[in-house]
């Protein structure tokens, strides 16, 4: 085993260990949890070392890099896009991503359901309003939903949020499940929650995260 093969197993372990202790210490299974490693700015080498030590479940920001590394790895990854969506990239990522976790425009989700035959979508939510950091208006939600529901070719799992900047994860992953909660009353087959990166992944499984998004934690800082 090469250094880098080692120091990724090494780290991977840590946080395989640390989502079993998280979700042990809300009640849940760990098995409920999927861990996406996201491999974005890393080289395919990196993802195809994490391939070996069993990840399956790949997460990139981008539509160049995410292509690149879909075609050269084998066919049973599960590929989730979870970056800011630009309209004239969404045909390329219909391909490649069997997830988008970052559907926050209804322009976007009409363009996709026209794409494809099925994809399965995670509806981003705002969890502090800025501009930039993208998510629909919590109080805007169900309506949002109601439009994307009604789009055949789309299967939303759940809602999706990053942390905000200033606020304690905990506080804000708290506000997250409430929200998912009153989303499931309408929308039951929507109970799904990705929320989670590699300084905040407790706090949201102690929420109720499904997917957990974890980068710099297994593959270092770039």
């Amino acid at each position: 085993m090469s250094n880098r093969a080692a120091e990724i197993s090494t780290n991977l372990q840590v946080i395989r260990d640390r989502v079993a202790s998280a979700a042990e210490g809300a009640g849940r299974d760990p098995k409920e949890i999927t861990l996406i490693a996201v491999t974005k700015t890393f080289p395919v080498t990196d993802v195809k070392i994490l391939y070996e030590l069993g990840v399956r479940d790949f997460g990139e920001n981008r539509d160049q890099e995410g292509s690149v590394k879909f075609s050269e790895l084998p066919g049973d990854c599960n590929w989730h896009f979870q970056g800011q969506i630009q309209s004239n990239k969404l045909k390329s990522i219909a391909i490649w991503a069997d997830v988008i976790h970052s559907i926050d425009d209804i322009s976007h989700a009409k363009k996709l359901s026209s794409l494809v035959a099925a994809k399965d979508i995670f509806v981003q939510v705002s969890l502090d309003n800025l501009p930039g950091r993208g998510g629909v208006n919590p109080e805007q939600l169900l309506e949002f939903l109601g439009e994307v529901t009604a789009l055949a070719n789309l299967k939303v799992r759940g809602l999706m949020a990053v942390a905000p900047l200033d606020e304690p994860p905990l506080a804000a992953f708290k506000r997250l499940k409430t929200l998912s909660e009153m989303v499931i009353k309408t929308h039951p087959d929507a109970w799904e929650i990705s929320a989670g990166m590699s300084n905040d992944f407790e706090a949201a499984i102690s929420q109720g995260a499904t997917h957990i998004r974890i980068g710099s934690q297994i593959l270092g800082v770039r």
